[in-house]
């Protein structure tokens, strides 16, 4: 009987591993949560050795096929965000923040779901020079200019107070993503 749950990999032409994405790449134990590397065996022009695909997921035993299945990916294990098919690094909303005269290079990136439509919020603190409310204002407008014009996304810039912005303790701690599952 054929399930829907994963991804078959066509293991005549990949060679799939999962590794520890913590360690430089050692091999999990079969069934558990790592990071998706690849090897290809048939291709002659581009060969690929353990190409690291940054995806968090997990192999599956085949089921009516003998080729194994992938888990839905469930993270990242790097910092990159994909926002309506465009990959975002923080360090790329870092940049244009530190462009910005009147914002303090303190920030938090808050993804939510608007009806159907993921959106990404940039939550920012404005420098003691620039705390009023129109300099605050400008500021936010400005960054929202620079994160379109050179990142490719539109983003809702809140510019807080100084000392306002929430402070990230990392990835592990970092709201990134509090879109619903399912």
């Amino acid at each position: 009987m054929e399930t829907k749950d994963g991804l078959h990999i066509w293991e005549d032409h990949f060679y799939p591993e999962i590794i520890n994405p913590e360690t430089s790449g050692e091999p999990v134990e079969d069934g558990e949560m790592g990071e998706l590397v690849f090897t290809t065996l048939t291709k002659e022009g581009l060969p690929i050795i353990r190409y690291r695909t940054r995806d968090l997921t997990r192999l599956l035993p085949g089921t009516a096929r003998s080729m194994r299945r992938m888990e839905k990916i469930t993270g990242r294990s790097d910092d990159m965000i994909i926002l309506r098919g465009v990959n975002v690094f923080p360090t790329q909303v870092e940049e244009q923040i530190l462009k910005c005269a009147g914002l303090a290079p303190h920030f938090q990136i808050e993804l939510v779901r608007n009806d159907r439509m993921d959106a990404m919020i940039v939550h920012c603190e404005a420098t003691a020079a620039a705390a009023s409310p129109e300099a605050r204002a400008a500021s936010g407008k400005e960054l929202a200019h620079h994160i379109k014009s050179v990142v490719g996304v539109s983003t809702r810039i809140t510019v807080h107070e100084p000392g306002g912005a929430p402070r990230s303790e990392g990835k592990a701690k970092r709201v990134v993503d509090n879109r619903p599952k399912g």
